[in-house]
């Protein structure tokens, strides 16, 4: 028996809006929709079910009298314009996933007697880029010259992150939504954004993006993480946007990665952009950034070897073909360091399987595998 259903028309537009359709694109897709918002026609059950997941919106929502008010947890800054009060879907679900494994992580660490991490907005009130580098590193054990003993700047990036990790911060890298591949995070809206958290802290770093540009989102994030606050950004072609606190994050991720007495003694000109590269162990576009913040070339400069070294990126990234591990990817996807407190938590008996399930984006065998056979390989 057909069971035919009442839906508030508004609720079906806002969905098809919010899910980055307009009305005429998306009735090509599901022509019934023009007559489930005319009224004409009334959807069953099982239709709505599969409305809901082409607009990745829960179930349950088509059934509210009006459109929720969705706003984001976190400041999101875009680089050539003001604060965002709105973002595409597959980033907000993704800011919403991180924001439940958070809540999740910050209240077993408590219930387990873990101590807060004391580095976490120790800087607040504090704007010495110097002062502020200095400690990142003393927290991390970090020498300035720490990267040059690593062969390539790729060595000391992974490096990096499992020093981070060590430290307690949840470093996720994914370029999707959970592991759906057919979400894709777009870099040019998302490349990372940081949850501050006294227990708990997490980062997330859009792994469709250029691995030269990771290295510096990542130290833009700790940054964060340093001053206690939270965001999200865009970060294009490497550019803070206009905010104190992006501007001196941004400033504190330079001198960490390369610092200007040390880029000063070296520095010959644009034309050795590489052999600057090998020195500090940082690709050859944080180098290119670090020398238009001091001055040692022009913005245009800049510009046109971002772009000409992101398309060699590009090309490379293509030749090498797509595909992987899918447990290999998953470490990174959840990151190591929270994939053990989720195994610590299930084998307690302090979290159920189906919660444990929701908190990964893994189910039945597939989260077996992963957590019995890959993740401590």
């Amino acid at each position: 028996m057909r069971t035919e259903v009442n839906i508030n028309a508004d609720m079906l537009t806002w969905a098809i809006s919010r899910a980055g359709y307009d009305l005429h694109e998306f009735s090509t897709k599901l022509p019934k929709i023009v007559d489930w918002i005319d009224g004409t026609k009334k959807p069953t059950i099982k239709q709505l079910e599969a409305f809901s997941k082409k607009v990745h919106l829960p179930f349950g929502y088509l059934f509210l009298q009006k459109p929720p008010t969705e706003k984001l947890p976190i400041p999101y800054f875009r680089s050539n314009g003001n604060r965002a009060e709105k973002v595409s879907v597959n980033v907000y679900d993704t800011i919403q996933l991180m924001v439940q494994r958070q809540d999740w992580l910050r209240e077993y660490l408590k219930d387990s007697e873990f101590d807060k991490l004391a580095f976490v907005g120790a800087f607040n009130q504090i704007n010495d880029v110097e002062k502020i580098v200095r400690d990142i590193r003393n927290i991390l054990n970090l020498e300035e010259n720490w990267a040059s003993s690593f062969r390539t700047w790729e060595e000391s990036l992974n490096h990096l992150v499992e020093t981070i990790e060590d430290k307690g911060i949840i470093t996720v890298f994914n370029g999707v939504v959970e592991n759906n591949t057919s979400r894709p995070i777009d870099v040019e809206e998302c490349r990372g954004f940081v949850l501050v958290d006294d227990y708990a802290p997490f980062m997330f770093v859009n792994n469709a993006d250029s691995k030269s540009a990771q290295m510096f989102t990542i130290v833009h994030e700790l940054a964060h993480i340093w001053t206690g606050h939270s965001a999200g950004f865009d970060f294009r072609k490497l550019q803070p946007a206009d905010d104190p606190i992006e501007k001196l994050c941004d400033q504190i991720a330079a001198e960490f990665l390369v610092p200007k007495i040390a880029l000063n003694e070296i520095w010959q000109g644009i034309s050795e952009l590489s052999k600057y590269s090998r020195h500090f162990k940082v690709s050859e576009i944080v180098i290119a950034r670090r020398a238009l913040d001091l001055g040692k070339i022009t913005k245009a400069d800049f510009f046109m070897f971002y772009e000409e070294y992101r398309n060699r990126e590009f090309d490379k990234k293509k030749s090498q073909g797509s595909g992987g591990d899918f447990y290999a990817t998953a470490k990174k996807r959840l990151s190591v360091t929270f994939a053990h407190h989720i195994e610590r938590a299930v084998k307690s008996g302090d979290l159920l399987y189906r919660d444990a399930y929701k908190l990964t984006s893994m189910k039945g065998d597939t989260f077996d595998n992963f957590f019995n056979k890959h993740l401590n390989k």
